[in-house]
């Protein structure tokens, strides 16, 4: 094809497993609406705003993976969680997805249930799970929270990748040459190197705010350490 679109493109998956993930990513991203109306507050808002307007920018980075229509990018689920919290984070992430594939024809709208499947619920609710568990064990210092979105996202887009590993396995009806292990480790191979970009985006954004704003993190405000003794600030005075 001449030109590579973003994302899973339209025809790489077959219509019956796209219309159950597309189901699945209405359904789940109903409840997040849900659980996200009661986080949402006067700080969360703004910043939900500015944190979809960053992942929009940053997905528009993508890189050829295969010739069949598929592509690596940044995916920003693990950033979104760690300022916006997963519900309101895997609603940002879709919005992005759906304006990329309805305006901007970044992915096949077919697709996109598929598409939300991966980035903005699988991969943002990984991050989050990885998020909550490095920030009960690891120290609240810059260095600690650098370490958390470093991981978070470098894991959480290995992930994701994967996710369209198994939907292709499920309803592929593409070549995209070698059998599915070889797919698998293309796909993780190439995602790997991306996610260590985006684990070294997400780690300096996500300190850069806790110092200036820690209120503005919403993982340092939502997760408590694991022991009661006084948590280190990232930045003085604040917490």
């Amino acid at each position: 094809m001449e030109t590579l679109a973003m994302h899973i493109s339209n025809g790489i998956i077959n219509g019956p497993i796209a219309a159950i993930f597309a189901v699945l990513a209405v359904a789940v991203l109903t409840f997040c609406v849900l659980r996200g109306r009661r986080d949402l507050d006067d700080r969360l808002a703004p910043m939900a705003g500015l944190v979809a307007a960053f992942i929009f920018a940053v997905q528009m980075l993508n890189f050829p993976i295969v010739t069949a229509g598929v592509s690596g990018h940044l995916l920003g689920g693990a950033l979104a969680a760690l300022l916006v919290g997963p519900w309101v984070g895997a609603l940002c992430v879709a919005v992005v997805l759906v304006v990329q594939a309805l305006v901007f024809g970044d992915g096949g709208v077919a697709m996109l249930g598929l598409n939300i499947t991966n980035m903005a619920i699988l991969g943002t609710a990984v991050g989050y799970l990885l998020i909550a568990l490095l920030l009960r064990v690891l120290p609240r210092t810059s260095g600690g929270l650098a370490v958390t979105a470093f991981v978070s996202a470098l894991v959480s887009v290995l992930v994701a990748s994967q996710g369209f590993v198994l939907e292709y396995w499920l309803g592929g009806t593409t070549d995209l040459g070698g059998n599915l292990a070889g797919l698998a480790g293309t796909v993780a191979g190439f995602h790997l190197l991306i996610g260590i970009g985006e684990g070294l985006i997400t780690a300096t954004t996500v300190v850069t705010v806790a110092k200036v704003r820690p209120d503005l993190v919403y993982a340092l405000r939502a997760l408590k350490p694991a022991t009661p003794a006084p948590a280190v600030p990232v930045a003085g005075g604040a917490r």
